[in-house]
């Protein structure tokens, strides 16, 4: 065991959307902070892929790692470790959660559940976490949007030619099509944002350490119990124990929990901070269905996502639950999650030569459904021979059914207005679900809440049972937005980086 020499203010754990924001905006702040990073550097061809290559290799699936799914099976998960985490390989795609998303909202399948507070304490964050990530936005388009106190600092992306005519026709529908709120960087070698670009980059480096390959193994307490006081990792090898007054996990929904079962002692037998029984349970993983479009004018097949479409979220005609959010995903050969699913389609493009792939990403329009799920106590990460293993069952089916086929309705529609001449009729519209394998939009593990019997957290990431743990990713969400989690990631690191400098250290 190697013991580093130097103590911390605070040492952060995970480099993604919520570590790597934490990482930079408290070294604004005057705290020396130590960023542990289980991968290193990822290289720039290895970003923002745009080819075939994306389907024909196992990219951004750790080679040494298998997740074991429900039925016992290995899983290779879908997430990079790497500074930035999975941010490197996101759709850029930032949005606000709705007023309505914080509060006890009836779904079809049952109640999810309130947030701790609502939309007006986050809003500021919101503001704060667009404006450090430029997102590319327009506001006052889409009905569902949530109240703001200013406008997007950046006009949206430049659309592909010819999805505004796609636009149009769906407006002919009665649809209002959006422009998706999109992290843009200045560099066109590598333009989608992430954590890295705008976290890390942006950081003060007098105050910052990034130690990166560097897999954290145990948190280790004191006598007492109720504080962490080392945080052993591995590091190329060797195994090193790091000090700090402050410990923040921010490894993800799957990798935090799975830190806090590990680190298990006398003072917490069932795993850190799990007095409530809580630490692993309730996952959500979004529901994702991926449809694609036949698309009678040719497109190269690279390209960001672009539109989003609202007007099922709280309900439809026929129904008063919601069922979710629609967008237009980026091109086939652009969008690391299309390349996981659907898994038929999966099979099928690995068989086809690139040209075959080019063709098929050439004619094809790609649309994501996405639909909330509840939080469920049997949907869990649990350690077995210290191998992660996963059980879950996606709930609220129905009302994601009830979105798959009232958004391929309205885009048959389209299709049949003689006004929209870029998509054509098809005789099927391949769609499948996303694997359990794609983790990118996984949350609720480590849920906060008032009731420390019932959550892992408080309001501001403080994990109940200890004074020093603090949590910072999406794993503390009571809920499952349908619209991705990044941007309300971002928007709690940027508030946990005030507490953490104001009310709790000065203490």
């Amino acid at each position: 065991m190697i013991i580093d020499d130097r103590y911390y203010d605070i040492i952060v754990i995970g480099s993604g959307a919520g570590g790597g924001t934490l990482a930079g905006a408290l070294s604004h702040q005057g705290k020396s902070v130590l960023l542990l990073e289980r991968g290193g550097a990822m290289a720039l061809e290895d970003q923002n892929v745009a080819d075939a290559d994306l389907f024909q290799k196992d990219r951004y699936h750790p080679l040494d790692e298998r997740w074991f799914g429900p039925d016992g099976d290995p899983i290779a998960p879908q997430t990079t470790y790497a500074l930035g985490g999975n941010t490197k390989i996101w759709g850029a795609v930032l949005e606000r959660m709705r007023e309505k998303d914080f509060t006890a909202l009836p779904m079809q399948e049952g109640i999810s559940p309130a947030w701790p507070f609502d939309y007006n304490e986050l809003s500021p964050y919101y503001d704060a976490a667009e404006t450090l990530f430029r997102v590319h936005g327009k506001a006052k388009v889409d009905p569902t949007e949530p109240k703001r106190s200013k406008e997007y600092d950046y006009y949206p992306c430049e659309l592909e030619p010819f999805l505004e005519p796609l636009r149009a026709g769906l407006k002919r529908q009665g649809c209002h099509p959006y422009d998706l709120p999109l992290s843009w960087s200045e560099d066109p070698n590598d333009p989608s944002g992430d954590t890295q670009l705008f976290g890390l980059d942006k950081a003060d480096t007098s105050n910052l350490v990034i130690r990166s390959h560097a897999r954290v193994v145990h948190l280790h307490v004191n006598p007492n119990g109720r504080e962490v006081r080392g945080v052993e990792a591995e590091v190329n090898g060797d195994h090193w124990m790091f000090s700090s007054d402050i410990v923040v996990l921010a490894a993800g929904a799957i990798n935090t929990p799975a830190i806090l079962l590990r680190s298990s002692s006398a003072q917490h037998p069932n795993g850190l901070g799990n007095g409530s029984n809580q630490v692993g349970r309730n996952l959500m993983n979004l529901q994702l269905t991926s449809i694609l479009q036949l698309a009678s004018q040719l497109s190269n097949g690279r390209y960001a996502r672009s539109l989003g479409i609202n007007d099922y979220y709280w309900g439809d005609k026929n129904v008063s639950f919601p069922l979710g959010h629609i967008q237009a995903a980026g091109g086939v050969l652009q969008d690391a999650l299309f390349a996981e699913s659907p898994p038929v389609l999966s099979l099928v493009s690995r068989l086809l030569p690139n040209f075959g792939l080019e063709q098929l990403a050439a004619r094809s329009v790609a649309w994501w459904a996405m639909t909330e799920v509840l939080p469920d106590p049997e949907n869990r990460i649990t350690l077995q021979n210290n191998h992660i293993h996963i059980n879950y069952l996606h709930n609220n089916r129905e009302a994601h059914d009830r979105l798959v086929y009232r958004w391929l309705d309205t885009i048959k529609s389209v299709e049949a207005d003689p006004l929209t001449e870029v998509v054509r009729a098809a005789p099927i519209y391949p769609r499948g679900e996303a694997p359990i394998s794609v983790v990118g939009f996984a949350c609720g593990t480590c849920r906060m809440g008032m009731d420390p019997a019932m959550s892992v957290v408080d309001p501001y990431g403080k994990c109940h049972d200890l004074e020093n743990l603090y949590i910072a990713d999406n794993s503390v969400f009571p809920s499952c937005p349908s619209i991705g989690p990044g941007l309300t990631t971002i928007a709690l690191a940027l508030r946990m980086a005030k507490t953490l400098t104001t009310e709790k250290v000065e203490k």
